[in-house]
């Protein structure tokens, strides 16, 4: 474990496991941990046989925001814009699995994600009133397309720490279960979600996001479908359902470039 913090790798399978380690400070962030998520998140991508990130934190926490001792550094960057934006557009489902504190970055960087599991110790909160800040408006934007208008207003208005079943109500938790079996059950997600067909999963990722930010054009969806046409996956699953076994997906690309 590294004094400032640091970002660990550990791959499982067809899972990456990426862990915030910074036990010290609740796993707050330091700037060379939000340094280094676009090229992490890179090796991820670029690697084939990865099919699913789950993101989590060490110690019984997730992340309390960024390290406020850097608060004037992180001020003058764009690195946790930067790190946000590089788990939002990972072509890859990702789920983080949340326990303890998950503040201001935190609640971002989780909010980048695909799902979100989430521990019944878990505390969610967006302080910039505590501190005279104004969020990015890309992450902040992101997380009212999550929990709506209302719910992030007050979330940011009243600073208050809310807990996991308060987080569920508004949508930012999808499953809330006890402390011990987040992880576990994030990972066993993950598995589930590696042994379907990749390309329908990276296909809907791709074109919802694109609805969601209305960026969405006939020549993407065309783009996929022609994906579908040359890829033996719906042969696969069709056979697969009449034989009744499992089906074996091969399409591994890692999405359309653009």
């Amino acid at each position: 474990m590294s004094e400032t913090g640091e970002l660990t790798l550990d791959i499982r399978g067809a899972t990456a496991l990426i862990t915030i380690d910074h036990p010290r400070k609740r796993n707050a962030m330091t700037t060379p941990m939000w340094s280094a998520w676009p090229a992490l998140m890179e090796q991820v991508v670029a690697d084939p046989d990865i099919r699913v990130v789950v993101l989590t934190g060490a110690a019984g926490h997730f992340c309390a925001g960024a390290d406020i001792s850097e608060l004037d550094t992180i001020l003058d960057n764009d690195r946790p814009t930067l790190a946000h934006e590089a788990i939002a557009r990972c072509p890859k489902p990702t789920i983080a699995a949340i326990n303890g504190s998950c503040v201001g970055g935190g609640v971002l960087m989780a909010g980048a994600c695909d799902m979100r599991i989430a521990g019944l110790s878990s505390r969610f909160g967006v302080p910039p009133a505590n501190l005279g800040l104004v969020y990015p408006p890309i992450p902040l934007e992101r997380l009212v397309r999550l929990i709506g208008p209302a719910a992030t207003k007050y979330l940011v208005f009243t600073a208050e720490l809310i807990g996991g079943e308060r987080a569920r109500h508004i949508g930012f938790v999808d499953e809330l279960l006890p402390d011990d079996v987040v992880l576990h059950r994030a990972l066993a997600l993950a598995d589930d979600i590696a042994k379907r067909s990749q390309l329908s999963i990276q296909a809907t990722k791709d074109l919802v996001d694109r609805m969601v930010d209305r960026t969405l054009t006939d020549e993407r969806v065309d783009a996929w479908m022609a994906q579908v046409a040359g890829s033996p996956d719906m042969a696969e699953g069709v056979a697969a359902f009449l034989e009744r076994r499992r089906s074996h997906f091969t399409w591994n690309g890692a999405g359309l470039a653009g």
